[in-house]
């Protein structure tokens, strides 16, 4: 393991050069007593104009345009944070399960040709977010591979190329790449952390060498995805393990701070290299979003269980984009709004 982690380190200059747009990192904390939160940093090179969305149960949703799209309609309501007010990128359904959208350059989906019914990467997570209730009914869903993940442009003209991580209350996580045209599933509590570049499987051949080094005695400290990997490894472990929210959730925090990226720093020829825009943190064992504007002074929080996701409850919104004191407890903060529309190229 370790030799294969030496050559994952000697390539990674070259998977590092490649065009990447978005440097997330995600993690889990596996604290006592069912204490599970998810916490993510969303990293771009321009403000991407996020909101929180709650969406209710029994919403009619289209996975891409045209006639290739993939229907459902909902089963459970969500709160999700919005990119471009066009994607759903981050959030937590009624159940807790928490899905992630973070970058990966080295993603290769099935060709448009292919017959199956299309998810916009736009849609992925709110897919999940609105159908299943655990990582093994996603995980058994997406093993099906009844549909397929179509590729989007950002408004800014960057490839949109993702991978996907999901966790539930219990601790269990999953996540998916697609990697030369084919599903990858990475499924069990011990996937606790995802970044960017190179995939996966590599990224774990290189934690494990920094786990032989220890943590203790060096981490590595650059802003690059493996960098961020084994960090992000090694903290949510090594944070305080509490039981109690407020605790747990300043320790994700904590260590979504140590992963992120200081404002203002971005490189031309390093794209992968962009600002932290916002933090997320996901309680969920109490049903508790909370919400992290890098340019606001303060955490915002959802409490869902004071929610009523009913149909006839309707879409609402929670504007952020403006607003940058928003600040403390939002649940009766949002207000009608029309949903947006999934990015789509079919």
């Amino acid at each position: 393991m370790l030799s294969r982690a030496r050559l994952v380190l000697s390539a990674l200059a070259v998977t590092c050069s490649c065009s990447l747009a978005l440097a997330c990192t995600r993690a889990v904390y596996l604290g006592p007593d069912g204490m599970i939160v998810t916490g993510r940093t969303m990293d771009w090179a321009e403000d991407m104009a996020s909101n929180l969305w709650f969406f209710p149960r029994g919403m009619e949703r289209k996975g891409v345009h045209g006639k290739t799209a993939l229907t459902w309609t909902s089963k459970y309501g969500s709160i999700v944070a919005s990119v471009y007010e066009a994607a759903s990128a981050d959030g937590m359904n009624e159940k807790g399960l928490v899905a992630n959208m973070l970058y990966l350059a080295e993603s290769e989906y099935p060709p448009a040709t292919d017959p199956r019914p299309a998810v916009s990467i736009a849609a992925w997570a709110q897919y999940v977010l609105d159908q299943f209730a655990t990582v093994e009914e996603v995980v058994a869903h997406h093993r099906k591979e009844e549909f397929r993940i179509s590729p989007v442009k950002a408004p800014n003209g960057a490839e949109g190329t993702v991978h996907l991580a999901v966790s539930d209350p219990t601790g269990d996580s999953a996540i998916f790449e697609y990697v030369a045209g084919k599903l990858v599933i990475h499924h069990g509590r011990q996937y606790q952390v995802m970044t960017n570049s190179p995939v996966y499987d590599q990224q774990l051949a290189l934690n494990a060498y920094w786990k032989q080094i220890g943590g203790t005695i060096m981490l590595p400290g650059t802003n690059r995805a493996a960098d961020r990997f084994a960090r992000a490894s090694f903290y949510i472990n090594a944070c305080n393990q509490s039981s109690d929210q407020r605790e747990a959730v300043a320790s994700v925090m904590s260590v979504m701070r140590n992963a992120s990226v200081p404002r203002g720093i971005s490189t031309k020829d390093q794209p992968n290299i962009a600002s932290t825009l916002w933090r997320s943190a996901a309680d969920q064992k109490n049903l508790v979003y909370f919400f992290e504007n890098t340019n606001s002074p303060a955490v915002v929080w959802v409490k869902m269980k004071e929610l009523d996701f009913a149909k006839e409850s309707g879409v609402r919104k929670l504007t952020l984009v403006g607003h940058p004191d928003i600040a403390g407890d939002q649940t009766k903060g949002f207000t009608t709004a029309k949903p947006y529309e999934f990015l789509a190229s079919e």
